[in-house]
């Protein structure tokens, strides 16, 4: 998949594990717990085919605009 959503990781001391966040994923749980190296690609892919799988729409990607 090539899509271009943000992904906002950060690390939880008290869960001991990465938390992902979608911030173009409103209505989705704004938080994953997820371990391993590919931790956001395997968040994403699985956001996107739930989204697919239940007909909704994907959220249109941010895009930053570099001057």
């Amino acid at each position: 998949m090539n899509y271009k959503y943000r992904i906002k990781i950060v690390w939880s001391d008290e869960d001991k594990c990465y938390l992902v966040k979608l911030p173009e994923f409103p209505n989705a749980l704004q938080c994953y717990f997820t371990h391993g190296n590919t931790y956001a690609e395997e968040v994403l892919e699985l956001l996107i085919e739930d989204y697919e799988e239940t007909g909704k729409p994907l959220p249109s990607p941010q895009v930053l605009q570099l001057a």
